[in-house]
This record gives C-alpha cells, structure tokens and sequence, in this order.
C-alpha cells in the first residue's frame, strides 16, 4: 500500500472504514500533517477498540464453538421489577463474532441505541424468540417463576434450535441442551447482552401501547416502574388490568379499593 501522503482525505477515510488496515499504512497516516487525516485515524482507533470490545464478549460463546456446539443462544428478560405489564423474555443465537458496535447490557445503553441495535440485531441474527408473560400469570404463578417459563418458552421457541444456551444468572436445569448460567451475562455475553437489548425494547414499546390505553398511569415515562408518580396515580386511580395485584404496594392499594 502506497503512503498515506499520496491519497486523498476522502480515500484515506475509504480505506479507513473498511477496518484491518495495514500497520505501515496507519504509521504513514500518523505522520501526516494534515488535520483532517489525523481526525480520520482517529475515528478508526475508536472503531478498532470498539470491534475489539465487542469480540471480546464472544468468550463463553467460543468456548461452546471449539466444542462443536456452533449455535449458542443467549437467554435474558426485562421487567422482572415493575409494578405492571408483563415481563420481557427473548433468546438470540448470532452469527459466529458478529460485530455489533455498542452491544452492551440494555440497562447500559440509551433508548435510542437500544432501539438501532433491536433492528439490527432482528436483521442479522441467526433467530430470534421473544415471549411476553402477562400480569395476571406473574400473580399465580410468581415473578420468578413467570421468568423462568418464559425462559423455556423463548429457548423453544428458536428455531433452529440452539445447541447451547447461556442464561443470564437464572439456572434453567431442565433444558435438554447444554447450558450455563452467567452472573451478570449480560454485560459478558454478546449472546446475553443481545437478547438483553431484543426483551428490554419489546417490552418498553408495548408499555408505550398501554400507556395510550390507561394514560392516567404516566406507562409511557416510567415502564411499569415503581416511580412516585406511579405510586401517586395508583392511589388516585386504583390498579389497572394490568398491574401485578401480588406486589406492593399495588396490593395494599388494591385492597383499600375493595
């Protein structure tokens, strides 16, 4: 490859983006005096940590690959903690180091990010299962409970089936496949932290969906959450068809509406 000094800014910045560039390529481009070459190499270092960062959380995920076992699923949920609507549970098995910059535990990233990574990781994941499981079944069954059959139904609901699975810290001991649990997986796991991401916006959009129905509550701003606003709503308005009758304080509330 030619010294930097004898491209252009636009096609330094071309070779640049396409990521793997040659180490005598990227001194010459240090060396340059142009500024906006510096600005350039600049934005691939980013770009280079960020790729690294992002195979890094392939660790569990090649540890199943050197194996044998090539699809791996990660597990997570959403909404474990809220006060109404349903918990969120998804399972993804991606590509073999797919790349997706910014992918992160959900709770970590913004809902704008959230969102992008959603779409992209609909698009280009291997599959994707989603399940929701409603209030009235969290309250006859209990929260972890609830959690843990979604789980299941999630991980069956993979098509194809994975052949391990790695589940964010909830053991899942009756799954027929291999699988591991991973305290806080999903800030270790790029499987994890990809299903983490596909649950938390599945849900935060069907609470935006309930807050249209019951605008009284604020489901919009706090997700089900047990906010002073919601907590000032509830007492105002009593539950809704879909508050989790089993949690307080919506069960003391609750009865006092009796």
């Amino acid at each position: 490859m030619k010294n930097a000094r004898e491209y252009t800014i636009k096609e330094i910045e071309n070779i640049l983006a396409q990521g793997d560039v040659e180490e005598d390529f990227l001194a010459s481009c240090q060396l340059d005096s142009r500024k906006a070459v510096g600005t350039a190499l600049r934005r691939y270092e980013r770009m280079r940590k960020e790729r690294q960062r992002v195979l890094s959380l392939y660790a569990f995920e090649r540890m199943a690959w050197q194996e044998g076992l090539s699809l791996v699923a990660g597990v997570d949920e959403a909404g474990r903690g809220p006060l109404a609507g349903p918990v969120s549970v998804a399972a993804v098995i991606l590509p073999h180091e797919l790349v997706l910059p910014k992918l992160d535990d959900s709770k970590k990233l913004s809902e704008s990010v959230r969102e992008e990574l959603y779409e992209e990781i609909e698009e280009k994941a291997v599959t994707v299962s989603s399940v929701l499981v409603d209030a009235k079944t969290i309250d006859r069954v209990n929260i972890y409970q609830a959690t843990m059959n979604g789980m299941y139904d999630a991980i069956f609901g993979l098509e194809p089936a994975p052949e391990k699975v790695l589940v964010d810290a909830m053991p899942l001991s009756s799954l027929p496949m291999a699988h591991e649990s991973l305290i806080k997986g999903d800030a270790r796991s790029a499987s994890i932290a990809a299903a983490s991401i596909i649950a938390k916006v599945t849900r935060d959009r069907l609470m935006k969906e309930y807050d249209a129905l019951y605008p009284e509550y604020g489901f919009g701003h706090h997700k089900g959450y047990g906010t002073a606003e919601h907590i000032e709503a509830l007492k105002k308005y009593g539950p809704s068809p879909i508050h989790r009758l089993t949690f307080e304080p919506v069960r003391s509330i609750a009865a006092g509406w009796k």
